[in-house]
């Protein structure tokens, strides 16, 4: 089909599956109107011009399965200042498909064959047993229009309710007494940048009113308990059988081993890999003693080193008495895993420190703990907790511009 604008002397051709009731120019955007003899007339003139549309009258792009081309592009205003635009779609089945733009967030919409009684604006609206509650209802108003219609482009109000379910949305028009229903869902950018290759997609902002969160709050949060019961049972399997094992304790004097090594006696680990904790106490008194510890492994030839300082100091400093430090401390050798094992262990202290005799010293591995398991489970709540704000700030930002927020004080 070709016509002519006769007031920019524009001429618009392009093949269409319907029958043509009002043309708008995309160049003037002149609107035309078909008489009884299929004549087209000038009916009216929109004074929005100069728009940057994504996509032009003709453009064609690959979409649910199908070629679909763009025979119709409309502007509407809901009063101040919201505005959109949406693109009418066709393919060679005749099929028609809508696509909306707003804030660069895109909608895909075909037209529902059910009903919907929506004049009193329900706050839930019931579809497939599933239920959409209320965004908006609204007056939008047509400011521009480009392509060709088999519609009378009106120059009422149009009126608009809209229920969401995210990603999926329920749009019901009503012009001049008659509804229709359209269904909805989220598009990503990167489907319409695939459908229509040379297209520039305008840049996202904000959150649209069916713009699906990136997680899924809910079965993220399965996952986590899943993982956290799966942790704690594994935990419990491993240890379960293993008990606590006390491989050395003595009492070392100072006159025969100050920083001198003594090597305790052979001992088998036997079992998953759990701590060695190690126990030390000395009686210092403002000063300080050390024992250095390694684990020796018998069967590998492997070593593991720990060193670790007891202080404990105390005095009155203008009157008031304080202290610092403490007699016995506790470490502990991480993942020391099942073999033959022996310690050698040196102990010392300050040389000035005449009063202190011995180190008191015990190691024992396996000692019950699931502090692994609490830090892995830790962190996924904190994870979860992190999740669940953006989702509540992104849910409330969504609500910003609905009359009906459920997070509207």
């Amino acid at each position: 089909m070709k016509i002519p604008c006769y007031i920019c002397n524009t001429e618009t051709e392009l093949e269409v599956g319907f029958e043509v009731v009002n043309f708008a120019c995309p160049n003037c955007h002149s609107v035309y109107e078909a008489d009884q003899n299929g004549k087209f007339l000038k009916k009216s003139q929109y004074k929005t011009t100069g728009q940057n549309y994504p996509l032009q009258i003709g453009d064609v792009g690959f979409l649910k399965g199908s070629n679909y081309k763009v025979t119709g592009i409309l502007r509407k205003n809901v009063h101040p200042d919201y505005t959109w635009t949406e693109f009418i779609l066709q393919n060679e089945a005749k099929e028609f498909l809508y696509l909306s733009l707003s804030s660069g967030h895109w909608m895909m919409l075909t037209q529902m064959e059910e009903i919907f009684e929506v004049q009193k604006h329900p706050l839930i609206l019931e579809h497939n047993n599933e239920d959409y509650n209320i965004f908006e209802f609204s007056d939008a108003k047509i400011i521009s229009a480009e392509g060709f219609f088999d519609f009378e482009l009106s120059e009422k109000f149009i009126h608009l309710v809209e229920y969401i379910k995210p990603p999926y949305l329920i749009s019901v028009e009503r012009v001049k007494g008659i509804e229709t229903a359209f269904y909805g869902e989220y598009v990503k950018k990167e489907v319409i940048k695939k459908a229509f290759k040379k297209t520039t997609i305008p840049y996202q902002f904000g959150v649209n009113m069916i713009q699906p969160f990136r997680y899924n709050v809910r079965n993220t949060g399965l996952i986590f308990c899943f993982f956290a019961l799966f942790i704690f049972t594994a935990d419990w399997l491993l240890y379960k059988d293993q008990t606590e094992q006390k491989v050395f304790s003595d009492i070392i004097r100072f006159t025969e081993f100050d920083n001198k090594a003594i090597t305790s006696a052979s001992f088998v680990l036997n079992g998953a890999s759990a701590p060695l904790t190690v126990e030390v106490s000395s009686s210092v008194d403002n000063s300080w003693a050390n024992v250095n510890i390694a684990l020796i492994n018998e069967d590998t030839s492997d070593e593991i080193y720990a060193n670790k300082d007891i202080e404990y100091y105390s005095g009155y400093t203008d009157g008031e008495y304080w202290n610092e430090g403490s007699k016995q401390e506790k470490f502990n050798i991480c993942g020391v895993k099942g073999g033959k094992y022996h310690l050698v262990i040196t102990p010392m202290k300050a040389p000035e420190d005449l009063a202190n005799n011995e180190m008191q010293i015990s190691a024992t591995w396996n000692q019950p703990s699931s502090r692994n398991a609490w830090f892995v489970t830790i962190f996924m709540i904190v994870v979860f907790a992190v999740i669940y704000f953006f989702k509540y700030s992104f849910e409330k930002s969504r609500w910003s511009d609905s009359s009906y927020s459920p997070y509207s004080e």
